[in-house]
């Protein structure tokens, strides 16, 4: 006997948001649309940075959390159009579910190697004692300080 669709369309509704939603944060971080004050996205420690950590996490967390959203896609629409019965469509629910979420844990940890990449922009602590009172910006007490550590 085939799923009920009291049981099977929020089954599928669940698959199909999570599939909407993976989807344009992977559109949306390949063009570096994304924004670090929104819920979408990377958020590490290491990619909330800069914002060039933010998008370079996100555009390479891009194509996987696309791969994510065909997988939660994929699932929701197999629930739907499959009328298996109820167990089978469990188990169909759950390895799309089950994929998915593993895709888009994977993304999130790819992007926050690739932020942690990055060099760290430098703290008050880092930078060398006598520029705390000169506004000569990134371009000079950072570029001092990271030529001090080089040598």
């Amino acid at each position: 006997m085939p799923v009920s669709w009291f049981l099977a369309v929020p089954l599928a509704a669940l698959l199909l948001l999570l599939a909407v939603l993976a989807a344009v944060t992977g559109w949306r971080g390949r063009a570096g649309t994304l924004r670090r004050s929104g819920r979408l996205g990377v958020h590490t420690e290491a990619s909330e940075l800069t914002d060039n950590a933010f998008a370079l996490a996100n555009r390479v967390a891009a194509p996987i959390l696309l791969a994510a959203a065909a997988v939660f896609g994929l699932g929701g629409v197999l629930v739907l159009a499959l009328r298996l019965p109820t167990a089978a469509t469990l188990v169909v629910f759950a390895v799309a579910l089950v994929g998915g979420m593993l895709l888009l844990r994977s993304a999130a940890a790819l992007g926050q190697r690739a932020a942690a990449s990055l060099p760290r922009p430098l703290t008050k602590q880092d930078r060398p004692a006598g520029c705390d009172g000169c506004a000569c910006g990134a371009g000079g007490c950072a570029v001092k300080a990271l030529k001090q550590g080089a040598n």
